[in-house]
């Protein structure tokens, strides 16, 4: 594979995804523009901060991307967030959070990428949670990953010159997931009929496939169910 001359801009950078996604991409000969929150990202890339809640900062980063770059080809959404709490414990400001990042950033970030890209492919990451492995513990997340498969079909619809897709993973060997009670996630990958975690190179790389692979048409949601990967 070949990304050289290919400007591609990965939110969630600094997370274990999307870490693995531009480290990737770059020895592919890419050139990554990094996007994190908090995490500053490696130096080899050009890199910015960006609140996904923030409106005014979505479209000033694309802007910037732009003047720089001159073009955008892909745009993949790695950022995500989480507070998973019972019901009674969850508050609506904390179930809105959840949303408004996932959901909300993922709305600001469709739509100034459609805004400076002529051509070229977006790709939202979901997970099986918005489809049918959710639990009352993340009806927050779950909710916001179901509204991102639906958002990401509409753009494919608003947007035909550009590929929107997504992908929904299960359970994959992030951070996270390696820190929770080990019995919970035996019994919840027992639960979802998940054979083991999917782990985040193969994330990387099923988007990489879907980058290039035209047989993914827009509008397609890509289930990774762990079994296969």
């Amino acid at each position: 594979m070949d990304f050289s001359g290919k400007v591609i801009v990965v939110f969630g950078a600094s997370g274990s995804i999307g870490s693995t996604l531009c480290e990737i991409l770059y020895q592919y000969g890419a050139t990554i523009v990094g996007v994190y929150y908090q995490n500053k990202i490696d130096k080899l890339y050009d890199n910015y901060q960006c609140d996904l809640r923030n409106e005014l900062e979505v479209k000033e980063l694309f802007s910037k991307i732009i003047k720089k770059h001159d073009k955008i080809d892909a745009v993949i959404n790695c950022a995500t967030y989480s507070c998973d709490n019972d019901i009674y414990d969850k508050n609506l400001k904390e179930f809105m959070e959840v949303v408004e990042v996932n959901l909300g950033g993922t709305y600001l970030i469709d739509k100034y990428a459609s805004i400076n890209m002529d051509r070229g492919v977006i790709i939202n990451i979901s997970s099986t949670d918005g489809i049918d492995t959710f639990n009352s513990y993340e009806m927050d997340y779950a909710s916001s990953k179901a509204g991102i498969i639906n958002l990401t079909q509409n753009m494919a619809l608003r947007f035909p010159n550009l590929k929107v897709c997504t992908i929904a993973p299960n359970y994959v060997d992030t951070p996270s997931v390696l820190e929770m009670d080990p019995l919970f996630l035996k019994n919840e990958l027992k639960r979802i009929n998940q054979d083991k975690l999917i782990k985040k190179e193969s994330v990387a790389l099923k988007i990489i496939e879907v980058l290039i692979n035209d047989d993914y048409v827009s509008g397609a949601v890509i289930r990774m169910d762990g079994k296969n990967e």
